[in-house]
């Protein structure tokens, strides 16, 4: 199974959101099959086959999650982000602006949905597949 030390070396490599299907592809070498962020401390829920879990820790100091989701807000975000327009952290003090609370990727399903502090999926967007390795 993985661990968190092989995710956080995978997750260094990362620059900006422009970066993130190659970093879905490594975690599917890896055997990760979903994982949850919470925007307030960045802090990961990564799950495995045979409902392997593990926790990471807080990443940054806590970030106040707007009340009210903004999901226009949101999508300016992502769509920067996914530009190569900012880097992670950036993204993720946008996100609490917008009023998310978490977001959860669904490798099998390639989908990535973002949740609001009342829990409802403010969107949820197809995770880009990587372009095939040569």
């Amino acid at each position: 199974m993985f661990t968190i030390h092989a995710i956080e070396e995978i997750h260094a490599k990362v620059k900006s959101g422009a970066d993130f299907p190659h970093y879905i592809q490594e975690l599917i070498e890896l055997g990760v099959i979903s994982y949850t962020i919470y925007v307030n401390d960045g802090h990961t829920v990564y799950s495995g086959k045979d409902n392997f879990q593990l926790t990471s820790d807080p990443k940054y100091p806590e970030l106040h999650i707007a009340e009210e989701s903004d999901i226009e807000r949101l999508q300016h975000a992502l769509t920067i982000h996914q530009q190569g327009q900012t880097n992670y952290m950036t993204f993720c003090k946008h996100s609490a602006a917008s009023g998310v609370e978490k977001w959860t990727v669904d490798i099998k399903g390639m989908l990535c949905s973002y949740y609001d502090k009342n829990g409802k999926v403010m969107l949820t967007e197809q995770v880009p597949i990587p372009p095939q390795k040569e």
